[in-house]
């Protein structure tokens, strides 16, 4: 099994291993007006193929995105080719954004062989590797994937409501401070602005580079973990719809600091009932 994360250089030089699948996990905010999965047809790494998270959900559940069933999540990886033992590398067209959760859902879901593209995309063009159209070819897997779910990871909301009093775990919210705070307006109609009351912001681009995109040294990041009190509490991870929240978890594990639980609801939910508590400003 590869590190959690590997560069361009180590994935242009694995890029041609049967037992490698190369996983475009691309999602953009509503805000952003941009298609995932045009852009992928458009250009991938070379033999990628699609990861959609919005497809790759539990379609019962109204929330966006919301972790598919284990069954559902076994027969997408049939789709894909993907099966038990076969190392993934998943990547985004931002750098690390969506990636991320991608990442976290294998595990989540008990497939240890996963890693992120450090940088994604635009570190593999940046460094002139090629890049190819079209949808990419599946290969049937040489062994089927069953996951192994890992249920303690994940709290909802009433888990939450109960931490307000608590406070048996330490809730970091990855949105922007502006959203956090609720000075910003939430881009999901009928959603409250604000934040879970006793939640600490650590904004997921606080852990990566501005210019390249990609992750801080692991002391760095390790350092930002400890600022907002990360050594001391258990975490759990939340963000708008439970895509950042997973940067949050990827860098915890770049930090070598204990696995946090996800809020995969998220402040889609939260921020949609009226029966839960609402927290502004820092």
């Amino acid at each position: 099994m590869v590190d959690t994360l590997v560069s361009v250089d180590w994935l242009r030089d694995q890029l041609n291993d049967p037992n490698l699948i190369v996983l475009d996990a691309s999602y953009h905010l509503p805000a952003a007006r941009r298609d995932p999965d045009a852009e992928f047809v458009e250009q991938h790494i070379p033999g990628a193929l699609r990861f959609d998270i919005d497809e790759i959900s539990d379609p019962s559940v109204a929330l966006p995105h919301t972790l598919p069933t284990p069954e559902q999540f076994d027969k997408a990886m049939q789709a894909l080719g993907i099966g038990a033992g076969m190392q993934i590398v998943v990547y985004d067209s931002v750098g690390l954004f969506s990636a991320a959760r991608a990442w976290w859902m294998f595990r989540y879901f008990g497939h240890e062989e996963v890693a992120v593209l450090d940088g994604g995309l635009p570190a593999w063009v940046e460094a002139g590797q090629t890049v190819e159209p079209g949808r990419g070819r599946v290969a049937p897997p040489p062994h089927p994937f069953r996951s192994r779910v890992n249920r303690h990871w994940v709290v909802d909301a009433e888990d939450l409501v109960e931490n307000i009093q608590s406070e048996e775990y330490l809730v970091l919210d990855a949105r922007a401070n502006p959203r956090f705070t609720g000075e910003a307006a939430e881009p999901r109609p009928g959603t409250r602005a604000g934040h879970i009351p006793g939640s600490i912001n650590l904004p997921f681009s606080d852990l990566l580079d501005p210019e390249s995109g990609r992750f801080k040294s692991a002391e760095a990041v390790r350092a930002l973990f400890s600022d907002v009190g990360v050594n001391h509490l258990p975490v759990v991870v939340s963000c708008g719809s439970g895509v950042t929240a997973c940067v949050l978890a990827l860098g915890l594990e770049v930090a070598g600091l204990p696995e946090p639980k996800l809020y995969d609801g998220s402040w889609s939910e939260w921020g949609s009932r009226d029966d839960l508590p609402v927290q502004t400003g820092n």
